[in-house]
């Protein structure tokens, strides 16, 4: 048997993964390292990028020699955590400084300037995107500001995503990246085929130091066989989310997913309608294939998984991430304890990175399974502020397909169905953003006709639906939406 595989390069935001894929959507190989994270000053998040290459190449040989040898693999696949920025000398192929992370806040100041000299209409209508920190493209000015070796190489300088290094690595020096990965970094207008002059001149960033832009799936490049035996067609590239997005089978206009992980992120299709957002949701390209694009409308919580890894690593209030949903069914209601979790700002539909996270309500009966409850019960919560502002963009929700690791979470999965009076779905396989990627690859590669029939790989689902009394609901969202009008403001 020889070209029936796909491997994904799963690139997360603090471990890399290689995942072998059967054509039925079956994981049989997987090998997973975890990622150096940097915090040298307060607000800013660094990888090093050699780093991400060699554990990535490491886990792509182990699965590789684990599948029978890459005569096996009939394509690759990559996705990736998005807005992060790599540096890199054209000629010697290494990083020239560390990756800023998407989390990073130290372009905070340049945001403000732009916000102040009246850009942010302007950019939100061509990009999607409103002024924040998280995309790249300040991070990239700042690089040719603060890097002297950036402005120094010239056009030896290449700058890009993590998918555009990662190939730039496996090829041996093709510098591309997919259309769903330039939508986050705001030299791309949403409609525009390619890198946009008056958006290149606002940020300062220079076109020659950019990457080709190109479709999410098809014949995208070869790994050299140096690397990995064969020269392995590359045939899907996608950020993270619109992978997920693609793997949770949300291909119509309207299908809806919200994916779990450090942060949560919902999308929702809206075909090849440009999104445009009056309640500060972003606009973003799924994915394009021949170059039509179909688009999506996003919505993004900053603290997700990492709100459970605050609670154990910090507060101490849990031992295990799995204990979270223990406490939170130990009670019979939150006892008056509302959680915000701001521990990085609030993210849409508030956009305040200056929030600070608020606990409050407590008395001496507050127990820790009340303040876990109480955190847990967020979640929902922050959704159910984004599905308002969905709604009110004319994209309503009518199911939440979900999945991360944070998923796999029973009493979190139900509690959305209550709050946000909705059936939601889990797929078995709840890490679909590695799955979307291979769907991708497979169309790409020709082993699916189209995403239609890719979504064969998808397998079983669980169902949840709403059973919260009204008055309970009402009361809930009441507490949650006093918190942000006390606190946030």
């Amino acid at each position: 048997m020889s070209g029936q595989y796909i491997l994904v390069l799963d690139e997360g935001t603090t471990s890399t993964r290689a995942i072998v894929y059967a054509p039925d959507g079956a994981i049989l190989h997987i090998a997973q390292q975890e990622l150096t994270q940097y915090y040298p000053h307060p607000g800013h998040v660094e990888h090093d990028a050699a780093e991400i290459w060699n554990k990535t190449l490491a886990c792509a040989r182990q699965v590789i020699a684990q599948a029978g040898g890459a005569d096996r693999i009939a394509a690759l696949g990559i996705t990736n955590q998005r807005e992060t920025v790599v540096a890199w000398d054209r000629q010697t192929g290494e990083p020239i400084t560390r990756a800023i992370v998407w989390q990073d806040r130290r372009t905070a100041p340049r945001c403000v300037e732009l916000r102040e000299a009246g850009h942010e209409d302007m950019l939100q209508t061509r990009t999607g995107l409103v002024i924040d920190p998280y995309f790249s493209g300040t991070k990239m000015r700042w690089i040719l500001d603060n890097v002297p070796q950036a402005r120094a190489l010239g056009d030896r300088l290449a700058l890009g995503t993590v998918e555009s290094w990662l190939v730039w690595k496996l090829t041996g020096g093709l510098h591309i990246s997919d259309a769903s990965n330039a939508s986050r970094t705001q030299l791309l207008a949403l409609d525009g085929a390619d890198w946009d002059e008056d958006l290149l001149g606002l940020f300062g960033v220079p076109r020659a130091a950019l990457p080709a832009i190109v479709d999410t799936l098809g014949d995208l490049g070869h790994c050299d066989p140096a690397l990995l035996g064969a020269a392995i067609p590359i045939c899907g590239l996608a950020g993270d989310q619109q992978s997920a997005t693609i793997g949770q089978h949300c291909l119509s206009v309207g299908d809806t997913k919200a994916t779990f992980g450090t942060g949560a992120f919902i999308l929702t299709n809206m075909g090849a309608t440009l999104p445009r957002s009056s309640h500060r949701l972003l606009g973003t390209i799924l994915c394009q294939q021949g170059g039509q694009r179909t688009y999506a409308l996003e919505g993004s919580v900053f603290v997700a998984g990492s709100l459970i890894k605050w609670l154990r690593d910090e507060l101490g209030v849990i031992r295990t991430a799995g204990e979270s949903e223990q406490l939170a069914r130990a009670v019979h209601d939150n006892g008056g304890v509302l959680f915000l979790p701001a521990l990085a700002g609030l993210g849409a539909p508030h956009w305040r990175p200056d929030a600070k996270g608020v606990l409050t309500g407590l008395t001496q009966g507050t127990s820790r399974a009340h303040i876990v409850r109480a955190a847990m019960e967020s979640l929902a919560h922050q959704c159910h502020d984004l599905q308002s502002a969905f709604a009110a963009d004319g994209a309503g929700w009518t199911m939440l397909r979900i999945d991360g690791g944070m998923s796999a979470n029973n009493w979190m999965a139900q509690d959305l169905a209550d709050i946000l009076a909705l059936p939601v779905e889990r797929p078995a396989d709840t890490e679909t953003t590695a799955l979307g990627a291979a769907m991708l690859a497979g169309v790409g590669a020709g082993l699916y006709a189209s995403l239609e029939d890719a979504i064969a790989m998808r397998g079983t689902v669980t169902h949840f639906t709403p059973n919260m009394q009204e008055s309970v609901r009402t009361d809930r969202i009441a507490l949650w939406q006093d918190g942000l009008r006390r606190h946030i403001g």
